[in-house]
């Protein structure tokens, strides 16, 4: 892959196998409930009877951190792009590759995937009572799509303001680069930027609060953890992050699993602090703001730490090319695009089949892979769907 990374395009595309296994295991989690008076409203679009606890913690790990990884890296190259192609031919090009794949390639996509929502939710595959439904009262339900308009929306911002903050950029960037050798002070910066992006806004509209208009629909709680991580990737690729920040020789890249045990340790701290915490809120021991804080820079901490070691540790292992690889980050885009329907058909397809939820959630996220990366590889040969998608 000319003018790429190979070690940060196997950890996008490692992202995506992540983005695909999360929502295969979001029927089987003991937390899914599904509303069949509006079915936009379910935690996911088939949810099961059978549930598995482990599938919680593997599903509220990816939670804490994956989106955000996705959101810096796509920032990354942006400087390199727009100093390339130019402002106007920059923002065409992300109309091209994000908008519209998003609304249309995105809208026939949710409506295939939605359709057992709406046969559990009326008992009927009527399809045109399912179009219906899925623009008026589902009011036009995204999916897992509405990263491309966010992402689209960030892009747009960047080209805009390029012109005028293009040495800013590069002087933050001169000033992150100078933590090379400060592991430390660079871990500890990324957690409290974090916490600063995350923490009020989790605080005030609460943690799981969504809100938006028609497919526009976003995580408002997130908004700027999101477009500050994008922002951070477009201030980290200004400099040589290859090879200064995560240099193959430096700290925080050869002690990697040290990060991971971070990770592991805030995350565990995450799932199960809280308990204690309300208990000390509910016998008055500690104000309520003063706990929710608490929870959610602890989500911030696990966000930072995960987010740290994915980068670190895929720098240190990643080496040579592979080409199973090299044709997974090919199609990683449409595989995000393709799986959701693979998903959803396969967890309804498996409802009334007595299984165990661990090999239910295997075999779905085996179908939804394998068949998105397939279609991908078939779809990939048309010129036009190649050279955007």
């Amino acid at each position: 892959m000319p003018n790429r990374t190979l070690w940060v395009d196997y950890l996008r595309s490692f992202i995506t196998v992540l983005v695909v296994a999360h929502h295969a295991s979001l029927a089987y989690t003991t937390f899914a409930y599904f509303d069949t008076e509006v079915y936009i409203r379910s935690s996911h679009p088939v949810v099961d009877t059978q549930r598995w606890v482990g599938l919680d913690i593997f599903s509220g790990f990816n939670d804490t951190f994956f989106m955000a990884l996705m959101f810096l890296i796509g920032g990354l190259f942006l400087v390199r792009s727009i100093s390339k192609k130019g402002v106007l031919a920059f923002s065409l090009d992300r109309l091209y590759r994000l908008l519209i794949p998003f609304l249309l390639l995105g809208t026939l996509l949710m409506l295939l995937a939605y359709l057992p929502s709406f046969y559990l939710s009326k008992g009927t595959f009527d399809i045109s009572g399912h179009i219906a439904d899925f623009f008026t009262i589902q009011a036009w339900p995204v999916g897992p799509p509405w990263f491309l308009w966010l992402l689209f929306a960030f892009n747009l911002a960047f080209a805009v303001t390029f012109p005028w903050l293009q040495q800013t950029y590069s002087n933050w960037g001169q000033r992150l680069g100078r933590l090379q050798k400060s592991p430390f002070l660079f871990f500890g910066f990324w957690w409290l930027l974090t916490m600063f992006l995350y923490v009020p806004m989790a605080v005030a509209v609460g943690a799981e609060t969504w809100t938006g208009i028609g497919p526009f629909d976003f995580q408002l709680s997130r908004l700027f953890l999101y477009s500050g991580y994008f922002f951070f990737g477009v201030v980290m690729g200004t400099i040589d992050f290859n090879g200064t920040l995560f240099a193959k020789e430096e700290t925080i890249v050869r002690q990697w699993w040290v990060l991971g045990l971070i990770a592991l340790l805030s995350f565990g701290l995450w799932v199960f602090l809280p308990t204690y915490l309300r208990n000390w809120v509910e016998n008055g021991h500690l104000p309520a703001t003063l706990g929710w804080i608490t929870y959610h820079s602890l989500f911030a901490l696990s966000c930072t730490a995960s987010s740290l070691v994915f980068l670190s540790a895929f720098k240190a292992l990643i080496s040579k090319p592979s080409g199973w690889w090299d044709s997974l980050s090919e199609n990683a885009y449409l595989i995000y695009l393709l799986h959701y329907a693979f998903i959803s058909w396969s967890q309804f397809l498996l409802l009334d089949i007595t299984l165990s939820p661990g090999l239910k959630f295997i075999i779905v996220f085996g179908v939804a892979l394998g068949g998105s990366w397939w279609l991908s590889t078939w779809l990939r040969k048309i010129n036009i769907i190649r050279k955007y998608l």
